[in-house]
């Protein structure tokens, strides 16, 4: 019963508010010293355990160089880069990029995108700059409705194009799930019946983001200087444009 008292160290830790790294670490140590090992085997232990699952240490890694390129201006070439290709549109950035995730995803690569790697700082900046070519200066609403399109076409691509390869989890899933209630069937099957279902998903969002795009209706520019200050990183910032004849 000695080991469980490390559960107690996890509790009393969370309580207190402590670093929640520090807890775990003293909750590991404490469980492993009163279950018999001495202190070397337990920083051992915490070195296997890092060696089997160091990949999971590569999101702090990939954070990092997303955030460093955002600051040196990401989002700005990006929205620059649509702003060039004039016949770039909401629906054709986000149906190429849907069509993308989920082929990728299909073939096993589930890590090629993600909202945090692709869409923040790419993806729904290029979206909103193909919005504002057509529609002129977004409100705070749209701009949102964008950005969560954009989110959606992630979420939808990875979710129905990962059940197409036959080794990943959710096909593990579900065929021991069906296996617990008498049905046996093959991962490969499973992964053949889920490609007119990823098909389908393709269709219905593709068509849901061209709908989108043809509600989005078009927004007045009520000033000159309202679209410079909505495409000005500045003014994302709290940082007013100067007007004419200010500073000279």
């Amino acid at each position: 019963m000695l080991p469980l008292i490390g559960v107690g160290v996890v509790v009393l830790g969370f309580a207190l508010r402590v670093n929640g790294l520090l807890v775990v670490v003293a909750a590991a140590i404490t469980t492993g010293l009163l279950g018999g090992l001495d202190l070397v085997q337990v920083v051992s232990a915490f070195g296997k355990a890092f060696n089997e699952n160091r990949y999971v240490s590569v999101t702090f890694l990939v954070l990092p160089a997303i955030g460093a390129l955002e600051r040196a201006g990401l989002q700005e070439r990006a929205r620059d880069l649509i702003q060039a290709l004039r016949a770039m549109t909401v629906f054709r950035i986000l149906a190429l990029y849907l069509l993308m995730r989920e082929t990728a995803a299909a073939i096993g690569l589930t890590s090629l995108g993600g909202q945090a790697q692709m869409i923040r700082p790419l993806i729904a900046p290029m979206a909103e700059a193909a919005a504002e070519i057509r529609l002129g200066v977004l409100t705070a609403d749209k701009r949102e409705k964008v950005r969560a399109q954009a989110a959606a076409a992630e979420n939808v691509g990875w979710f129905f194009g990962e059940d197409v390869f036959v080794a990943i989890g959710s096909i593990l899933l579900i065929r021991a799930f069906l296996q617990l209630n008498g049905i046996n069937v093959e991962p490969l099957e499973l992964s053949l019946w889920a490609i007119p279902t990823a098909i389908g998903a393709f269709a219905i969002h593709a068509a849901r983001i061209y709908l989108f795009e043809q509600k989005l209706g078009r927004v007045s520019d009520p000033h000159p200087l309202a679209a410079d200050a909505a495409r000005d990183p500045r003014s994302s910032r709290g940082q007013a444009l100067p007007l004419s004849g200010e500073g000279d």
